[in-house]
């Protein structure tokens, strides 16, 4: 009974009464989950834990109380078509790239994806070309690409053969993002369909009553995370199809067939609908306009007091720029969580914060002297700058996704590693996100780098690596 005792009694988990979550869900432990959501939560439990009744439906049907949720959310975002997941957006992002392709295509991702996706390469025998991104030395976060990079990156991978589809990803985890009408822009030039991960950024432009970013923008395919960035619960997400997508619908609904659960939970498919509703009403976005103004006058609050953070787009991830004042992210994020405050992203130059949906009343007072007494204890000169990993513009697995991740392994030194191949992905801090994917050929650069790092950060890289036996 150890994780129940877990959830019925926090503090058997470590959790301070007076703890300042700043991660994610968020809904932020419940403060800010929809209304009718939360009105829900207060019924008895077995009473909403339904099978597919035929007054409720599924995902998938065409009748029933979700598929008309889905229809009101569809016009209410102005999308062509909306289906509810219950798998989080990793299952919604896996059924988008195989709807896209089919086995033995290649499709053209970016180094920073998520993990899902390589996955969904795996299940659908897809084969992954992955492109560099612009990298930032002084906080070691990878950055979005400006048009151009992105247009020189897919003609490359054109010029090698065709391409069935291609992935973009805006907002990043930190809230970064660039210039997404310029990157579609690029991608249907070409005649290329394209599948957006907006995971992070549901709520971004609906305080202003505009649709999604990615809608606005033309992406045939978005896929949203209502626990990253609305008032929904862990795990419900949405798929949107875009109103001038002419992908085939039922090629979309097959992939959600074989990736979505047939017995899909009746309640994340009430917080879909209602996380989605609440954002778009009157009410949502009221509230949603009052946390992102706390989020802008936190902003203000914290580099008044000399803090730094990077700039981004969306007011609720503030990220604290560690290395600036010589503290290790992961250093810094176990600091303040001795201290009751609970970051979600730390990375070594940097450590991100979500405020959810409806940010903390204390967060204006306690976040700022924290920080403060932070750079006063651990900090000092600002770190040195982080080195590039030495990635080609492209890269294809040399090996099969799937032979690479499922062929017998053996642990080598990194001494030994170059001219062997990868057998599982491998994402060191810095940078955090696939320096190798399975079948990838271990350059002599990638590995004289990856020796570098893990004399600088001993505890965060492994002196070994995973390749392909014999």
């Amino acid at each position: 009974m150890a994780l129940l005792e877990r959830l019925v009694r926090p503090e058997a988990s470590g959790w301070q009464p007076l703890a300042l979550p700043l991660h994610l869900p968020a809904h932020g432990r419940g403060r800010a989950l929809a209304p009718a959501l939360r009105r829900l939560l207060h019924q008895p439990p077995g009473r909403w834990d339904l099978p597919e009744l035929p007054a409720i439906g599924g995902p998938l049907e065409s009748d029933g109380a979700v598929a008309e949720a889905q229809r009101a959310v569809a016009t209410l975002l102005g999308a062509r078509r909306c289906w509810f997941g219950v798998n989080g957006a990793s299952g919604l992002l896996q059924a988008g790239l195989l709807a896209l392709a089919a086995p033995g295509e290649r499709v053209l991702l970016p180094r920073n994806l998520h993990r899902s996706l390589l996955h969904g390469c795996l299940l659908g025998q897809l084969r992954p070309v992955l492109y560099d991104l612009p990298f930032d030395p002084a906080t070691g976060l990878w950055l979005p690409p400006d048009p151009a990079h992105l247009a020189a990156r897919l003609d490359q991978a054109l010029a090698a053969g065709p391409l069935a589809a291609v992935v973009l990803v805006s907002p990043s985890y930190q809230g970064l993002a660039g210039d997404l009408a310029g990157q579609v822009a690029v991608v249907q030039q070409r005649g290329l369909p394209v599948l957006l991960d907006e995971a992070h950024g549901a709520h971004l432009g609906l305080d202003a009553r505009l649709p999604p970013a990615g809608l606005v923008c033309g992406a045939d395919l978005v896929v949203q995370s209502l626990q990253k960035a609305a008032g929904g619960l862990a795990q419900s997400a949405v798929l949107l199809q875009g109103a001038a997508s002419r992908l085939p619908e039922p090629a979309i609904e097959r992939a959600l067939l074989w990736l979505q659960t047939s017995s899909p939970s009746a309640l994340l498919l009430a917080s879909c609908e209602a996380a989605l509703l609440d954002l778009c009403s009157a009410a949502g976005r009221r509230r949603l306009a009052a946390a992102l103004d706390r989020g802008q006058r936190l902003r203000q609050q914290l580099e008044a007091c000399g803090l730094p953070l990077l700039p981004n787009r969306d007011p609720l991830r503030l990220v604290l720029h560690t290395a600036a004042i010589g503290i290790n992210g992961l250093d810094a994020d176990a600091w303040l969580m001795e201290r009751g405050v609970i970051a979600e992203l730390p990375e070594p130059g940097t450590l991100t914060f979500c405020l959810g949906l409806r940010p903390p009343p204390v967060l204006t007072w306690r976040l700022p002297r924290l920080l403060q007494r932070l750079s006063r204890q651990l900090g000092g000169p600002a770190l040195s700058p982080f080195s590039a990993p030495p990635l080609p513009p492209l890269a294809e697995p040399e090996l099969p996704l799937g032979q690479a991740w499922r062929a017998p392994a053996e642990a080598v030194p990194l001494a030994a590693a170059a001219g062997r191949l990868a057998a599982e992905p491998l994402c060191p801090y810095p940078p955090g996100i696939p320096l190798l994917i399975p079948g990838e050929r271990i350059d002599a650069g990638r590995a004289a780098w990856l020796q570098q790092q893990q004399r600088l950060w001993p505890g965060q890289i492994a002196d070994t690596v995973r390749v392909v036996a014999g």
